[in-house]
């Protein structure tokens, strides 16, 4: 009976091959359609499409559509800064306010960002806005982050964790390709190499929408997922409680450490492929097309990962080392690739604004399926670095520190690759420290693949993080009972 309890109280591993854990009868009708996990997931995939998918449309530009790049390599220096010392402690503040409010609360810096540019567009002085901007969406970004990672770690059950991330990047990515279409269309005619008004209103609406959306997601407590199992979600616990929690997750867990090279790499190649590449190199318009195909080329990466990390005839400790090679594989293609055309030039005798190349000029069809390839390779990283975070766990409390982690460290390197661009650091030192980094996240990540991902997450692996009224996991009462 005992077990039974626990398991009621929500601990439990949400695996669909379980048949001791007890099974909750789902609603039918149209609120089962809702409180459906895949319904949720999309939903937080339309959330992260209308916000951070049109940052991400509107960075792709380089320099945040502008002709000069280094105030948006300087707003993203400060962005990233407060995104790593925010999302640190965002697990705690998610496991605290509920992931619904945290969720929204992240959405409200998108809509400031994106029209602190529309404001540089008018009044060209306001560059100090931008950054301050790029400052307050870094602390908003990491409680987004946190929660929707959190969120959709923890719908799926463990045979569906590809499938689900890879719905929801392909979906957040749609918002890249909507934000970089529409920028194409705006700015095809275009001589003057920087986005107009009317693309940065255009943004600035659909973030809006993005933040109303947030408004409708469901409870997480009323979630359960398609084999039955109940999501489990943490009462509100105290502060002390939580902070206390990123302790025991990192004594309860410690081998997460070992991912945390694969998070520092997992944005810095932004800078490299945004600024240095595409907005060095090409006018608005060919920044606008490669931007569009850049998107959509995550979409196909991020579904092509998540079939091979659900495939149902392989193993789960198969499909994370088929992974690892895929992705290694990339890595070394990818840059190998990349560097015939880095060599080519620097900081001193990249084209100015009128020799950029245009997308009917001679060499630019190569130029621009490297770039296709960039972005499947970013979908993929991301879509495993998350997948590898849920295979440790299927707890919410547990994955937001996860989450956290992800994000406070991706952002801590993105803040210094931003920094080192805004003080023109050559770009082939950006490069290779590029293609050095993801190198080593995967050898790190490597032996924490072959210790710590199983077949199946069992029940020590959960509720690791959550506190009793003494400040104690009941982690430490499972392992008694056991």
């Amino acid at each position: 009976m005992a077990d039974v309890a626990e398991r009621e109280k929500g601990y439990n591993s949400g695996s669909s091959d379980n048949e001791s854990q007890h099974v909750f009868e789902r609603p039918t009708g149209l609120k089962g359609l809702y409180y459906h996990p895949l319904t949720q997931v999309s939903l937080l995939g339309f959330v992260c499409f209308m916000c951070p998918g049109l940052f991400n449309a509107l960075n792709g530009l380089g320099g945040g559509g502008q002709v000069d790049n280094t105030t948006g390599a300087n707003a993203n220096s400060a962005l990233y800064a407060t995104f790593a010392a925010s999302a640190f402690f965002a697990g705690s503040i998610n496991n605290k306010l509920g992931a619904r409010l945290t969720l929204l609360l992240g959405t409200m810096g998108y809509p400031l960002y994106i029209g602190s540019y529309l404001a540089i567009n008018i009044h060209p002085g306001a560059k100090g806005f931008v950054i301050a901007a790029g400052a307050i969406l870094g602390i908003c970004a990491g409680l987004l982050w946190t929660a929707q990672g959190s969120l959709m770690m923890a719908y799926p059950t463990e045979d569906q964790k590809g499938k689900f991330i890879g719905i929801f990047w392909a979906i957040f990515n749609l918002g890249g390709v909507v934000g970089a279409s529409v920028a194409l269309g705006q700015n095809f005619k275009s001589t003057a190499n920087s986005v107009g008004n009317g693309t940065y209103i255009g943004f600035l609406v659909l973030t809006i929408i993005g933040v109303i959306i947030s408004l409708g997601m469901a409870d997480p407590h009323k979630m359960i997922r398609t084999d039955g199992t109940k999501v489990m979600t943490p009462r509100h616990p105290s502060w002390r409680s939580e902070i206390i929690g990123l302790w025991v997750i990192l004594k309860t867990d410690p081998m997460i450490i070992m991912l945390f090279p694969m998070f520092f790499a997992s944005n810095w190649f932004y800078t490299w492929q945004f600024n240095d590449y595409n907005g060095t190199l090409f006018n608005i318009r060919a920044r606008a097309l490669n931007n569009l195909v850049y998107w959509i080329a995550q979409i196909i990466g991020s579904l092509v990962i998540g079939l091979l990390l659900d495939h149902k005839k392989l193993t789960r400790r198969v499909r994370a080392f088929s992974g690892w090679v895929v992705l290694f594989i990339f890595v070394f293609f990818v840059h190998i690739w990349a560097y015939f055309y880095q060599k080519k030039y620097t900081r001193e005798s990249a084209p100015i604004e009128a020799e950029r190349m245009d997308i009917f000029d001679s060499g630019y069809a190569g130029k621009i399926f490297l770039y296709i390839f960039c972005g499947v390779l970013d979908a993929m990283w991301q879509t495993a670095a998350y997948w590898i975070m849920g295979a440790m766990s299927n707890d919410p409390a547990k994955l937001a520190y996860f989450a956290g982690f992800y994000k406070s460290i991706q952002s801590a390197g993105a803040a210094g690759i931003w920094r080192a661009d805004g003080v023109k650091v050559p770009f082939m030192n950006i490069f290779v420290s590029t293609w050095a980094l993801l190198v080593g996240g995967l050898i790190f990540a490597l032996p924490m693949i072959h210790l710590r991902v199983k077949n199946h997450t069992e029940i020590l692996d959960e509720a690791a993080t959550h506190m009793d009224d003494n400040d104690k996991p009941p982690v430490e009462a499972l392992s008694e009972k056991k």
